[in-house]
């Protein structure tokens, strides 16, 4: 192979590698014990653009797989990256920057503050994390008409929505979503998800679901069980 066959080929094998999803986040020997074990040497990656479901039975340890990776559990052991940060090493400050700029966390419950309107909640992501809202994303959320409305004042379904729109306002880059459309009718649960997987696409993201839902686990790239202590992938 002459000097020009090796210059091409090296410009080939570099512009794959740059166009190579990245990794996001990783764990490696993933092991937890409450008073039984619940999973054990687990291995798990996400890349950009990726969206991953867990499922299994009711009490199998998916949300306590999910509460580790998104850092809010430290796991008894193994190893959490995000990107090439081990996660669980970062001081306290560090560890809450990342939740605040970097992981964004949707669960069932939609834990907005009570006693503030809707754009107040949005208001305070925008502050926290110097993001602008995106009125685009609330008109397609359908919640532009009730921003003026106190938290109480919405139904169930319109306090989930706000708190994806909460979410997605910070811009994260990895969305850790623990049955998030449990309170949500089927129309609208699949037009919530829809917002998240064409936000994942568009910001170059990555997104872990815990549900138990197989039809929402499908429309995923792919799909893991936790079966009998191990993660296994089915899709």
């Amino acid at each position: 192979m002459n000097n020009q066959n090796l210059e091409d080929s090296a410009t080939t094998t570099n512009l794959q590698t740059s166009l190579a999803p990245e990794i996001l986040l990783q764990a490696k020997g993933i092991s937890h014990t409450f008073d039984y074990p619940i999973f054990s040497e687990i291995d798990f990656t996400l890349k950009q653009n990726e969206t991953i479901a867990i499922i299994g039975s009711s009490g199998c340890g998916k949300s306590t797989l999910l509460n580790i990776l998104c850092s809010l559990l430290k796991p008894n052991s193994g190893k959490v990256f995000y990107k090439n940060t081990e996660i669980f090493n970062l001081s306290q400050k560090k560890l809450l920057e990342l939740r605040r700029d970097i992981f964004g966390i949707v669960f069932q419950a939609h834990y907005l503050f009570r006693g503030f309107t809707a754009k107040e909640n949005l208001k305070i992501a925008e502050f926290l994390n110097d993001k602008i809202i995106d009125m685009e994303l609330m008109k397609t959320l359908k919640i532009d008409h009730v921003l003026s409305q106190g938290i109480g004042e919405l139904s169930g379904g319109q306090q989930q929505r706000l708190s994806v729109a909460r979410i997605l306002t910070k811009r994260p880059k990895v969305i850790f979503a623990d049955e998030p459309t449990g309170n949500l009718d089927k129309n609208t649960a699949k037009e919530v998800m829809e917002v998240l997987f064409k936000y994942i696409a568009y910001e170059k993201a990555g997104m872990i679901l815990v549900t138990h839902e197989e039809d929402l686990a499908n429309l995923c790239d792919k799909i893991y069980r936790i079966n009998e202590l191990k993660l296994e992938r089915i899709k």
